[in-house]
């Protein structure tokens, strides 16, 4: 699934979320923007800063505002007013700076933002803007502009498009790209091995553990339909087995990645013996460097300013390994996985909300975490928004674009560049599905941004990559061969 997690109605979130814009009375003035969520049934916030107007802001943390007795009289005439959550309702506080003259409301917490949802109804009165900001932000901003501090709110509207959108097209279409071509090399290998009688059956069974046949494929997808269903009931629990198993996969990833590259050198090749065998130390050091790389990932996956890129990397090496791994051994197999995982991907977009008991959707839900777990499945690209908006501030938003959504068209792309290879066709079925992957991505994007909704990737993926090849194969008059798939023997000369 691909989603923009700042796009609205994603994460099924009801809060709305703004900013406080903070200036110091310091020459020349610094300012500094801060996150805010308030309730747009309330009072909507203005969309930019032109024409704003600045409240002198007055400190009163030191009380949660439940009777107007605890301010003394005059305070908070004509200032905004940031007081402590507690004790009694939002409106109620407002309801009581309001009656003392108050402009503005902040309620300061030191526990996590939540949505405003107080009944408006009762308090028809209430006027003034009413805004959740954390404790931390107000003690940040007297440490930064000092005590005498201005503020003014407002919430910029969502951008309609951001550059993320190209970093995660970058990343998807590298990666399907390399990772094909890298298969391709594979193939390459094994019909020379294959070339000696001697070798053969030896290559076969060891090929013969990472080829998908269709019954494996039916398996493959049902196990996933089964994952899916658990981690949406027990995400709690198995959020940490996933996490487990990705980084064992993705340091055993990068290894082989790394190691292939590493192979081309011919330098620093010395070995120690050990248990009868011989090992090349480079690679020793580079399998503590990637078990590493895993395990800082595994403690600061948290820490959203960075770890986002190691994982990232980690996946991405992820991605290649699986496609270089596993082999599609026709096209047939090719058609049933990627048809089946499209029924899985659109089943449980579109179809789920309506079975769901809060009307979300099972996919969503699960790639972008429960709301309030701060665990995250790390099954997922992610890439930072580029464009400023009150969510960059509130929690970093990520376009995300999901493992499955490289590997499965990947293993398409893959089996098209090994057929390059068996029948020496000059890439051009490799180059035509790569091309393919890339326009069915770009379109994903236009009905993201037109939607303004997840969407299952393979929806435009799968059509795009299968139809791309199939017009290949039956341009050159090779469907059938395409279709069962080619002998090692076809069209190759050593």
């Amino acid at each position: 699934i691909l989603f923009n997690s700042e796009l609205p109605g994603l994460l099924q979130v009801t809060a709305d979320e703004g900013i406080l814009h903070a200036s110091g009375n310091a020459v020349p003035p610094v300012t500094k923007d801060y996150c805010v969520i308030y309730n747009s049934n309330w009072r909507s916030l203005p969309k930019s800063l032109d024409n704003a107007t600045f409240l002198t802001l007055e400190n009163l943390t030191s009380t949660v505002l439940c009777d107007s007795s605890e301010v003394p009289s005059g305070l908070m005439k004509d200032k905004a007013v940031v007081v402590m959550r507690g004790n009694c309702t939002f409106l109620e506080k407002a309801r009581i700076a309001q009656s003392s003259g108050a402009k503005m409301l902040l309620i300061a917490s030191k526990s996590r933002l939540s949505p405003l949802s107080d009944n408006k109804t009762d308090f028809e009165d209430v006027t003034i803007p009413v805004a959740l900001i954390r404790y931390s932000d107000i003690v940040d901003m007297q440490l930064t502009l000092g005590n005498e501090v201005n503020v003014t709110l407002y919430s910029p509207p969502l951008p309609e498009f951001d550059y993320s959108m190209v970093v995660i097209f970058l990343i998807a279409v590298f990666t399907v790209a390399l990772g094909g071509y890298w298969s391709g090399v594979a193939e390459l290998d094994n019909l020379k091995a294959m070339a000696s009688p001697g070798e053969r059956e030896t290559r076969r069974k060891k090929e013969e553990n990472v080829t998908f046949t269709p019954v494996t494929v039916i398996l493959f997808v049902v196990i996933c339909c089964v994952m899916l269903v658990l981690l949406y009931f027990f995400y709690r629990w198995l959020v940490y087995v996933i996490i487990s198993v990705f980084c064992l996969a993705s340091a055993m990833s990068l290894y082989n990645c790394l190691a292939a590259l590493i192979g081309e050198i011919s330098f620093g090749q010395c070995r120690i013996a050990c248990c009868n065998k011989s090992i090349e130390v480079r690679l020793i050091f580079l399998a503590v460097f990637c078990i590493a790389a895993a395990v800082v990932w595994a403690v600061f996956r948290n820490e959203d300013r960075w770890a986002w890129i190691l994982q990232d990397i980690l996946g991405v090496a992820f991605c290649l390994n699986f496609i270089k791994t596993l082999k599609m051994p026709n096209f047939k197999s090719c058609v049933i996985l990627l048809g089946l995982l499209l029924l899985y991907d659109v089943f449980f977009v579109f179809i789920t909300p309506f079975i769901t008991k809060n009307g979300a959707s099972i996919m969503v839900e699960v790639a972008a975490g429960p709301f309030g777990n701060s665990e995250k499945l790390p099954v997922v690209i992610r890439v930072p928004r580029l464009e400023y908006s009150a969510s960059t501030l509130c929690d970093i938003p990520f376009s995300l674009l999901g493992f499955g959504d490289i590997i499965v068209p990947g293993l398409l792309v893959a089996y098209c560049r090994r057929f390059d290879v068996q029948t020496s066709s000059s890439s051009v079925y490799y180059i035509s599905c790569t091309i393919a992957y890339a326009v069915g991505m770009v379109l994903t994007f236009v009905v993201l941004a037109l939607m303004k909704m997840g969407q299952p990737a393979l929806l435009y993926l799968v059509p795009c990559t299968l139809i791309t090849s199939s017009l290949v194969a039956w341009r050159r008059k090779e469907m059938k061969k395409f279709w069962k798939g080619s002998s090692y023997q076809v069209g190759w000369m050593p």
